[in-house]
């Protein structure tokens, strides 16, 4: 058992990643980070990384590997040194993996690698529409509104975001892939790679909750 456990939590686009982690959160109670939140919360508060990043994504860039590595490790070292924790969007890039492993305190002990087929991936996201002023999402399919195309709340009309149609989506896949080959091969020869294979999330998860309860030491989290 492991008393410091150290996961990161990675997969494609509508692949289950945040369903995965809540269960993981609320049957092992790792602390959660993501990577997402936290640069919104820089920005937020205009700290210096975050004015930092803010300026490369208002010219529509993506933000460099540096900046992305100062504000994770800055955040891992001064809250989650030699803790455990569960961190969902980081490393993205090898050079964000290598920069991750350099800090020995820090190093993951698992990273859990959700792999979904891409038609079943394509259909959870197609199918997605939005209430753009509340956020609130339905699903066509699983969770339809009351009347077709518009909020229950509101009657609202919905909208589908450019990013959910099918075309999209499949370009985001095919980008996901040529990303993230290089980091599952860089953690797989780190020997702590797991991968779990499955349509849905309830399928998945028993397999992962498996996993980690052969690692984790539940009475010391």
């Amino acid at each position: 058992m492991l008393k410091v456990f150290r996961s990161i939590i990675i997969g494609a686009p509508g692949s289950g990643k945040g369903t995965i982690s809540t269960r993981i959160i609320r049957d092992f109670r790792l602390p959660y980070l993501s990577i997402g939140d936290l640069l919104r919360d820089h920005i937020s508060r205009q700290s210096e990384v975050g004015r930092e990043a803010e300026g490369y994504i208002a010219a529509g860039k993506l933000v460099p590997d540096l900046v992305v590595n100062k504000l994770v490790i800055n955040e891992l070292v001064h809250h989650y040194n030699d803790k455990s924790f569960l961190m969902d969007g980081y490393p993205r890039t090898i050079a964000q993996a290598r920069e991750l492993w350099s800090h020995h305190s820090l190093r993951p002990n698992s990273v859990i690698n959700l792999q979904v087929p891409d038609d079943e991936i394509i259909e959870r996201i197609k199918h997605r529409w939005i209430h753009s002023a509340s956020g609130r999402t339905y699903h066509t399919l699983y969770n339809p509104p009351k009347v077709a195309g518009v909020d229950d709340q509101t009657g609202e009309p919905l909208v589908q975001r450019e990013d959910d149609k099918e075309h999209v989506v499949m370009q985001r896949l095919l980008e996901y892939k040529r990303q993230s080959d290089v980091i599952i091969d860089y953690f797989r020869d780190k020997g702590i790679l797991e991968n779990f294979v499955g349509r849905k999330s309830n399928e998945i998860y028993p397999k992962v909750e498996l996993y980690l309860s052969q690692l984790i030491d539940r009475s010391v989290q």
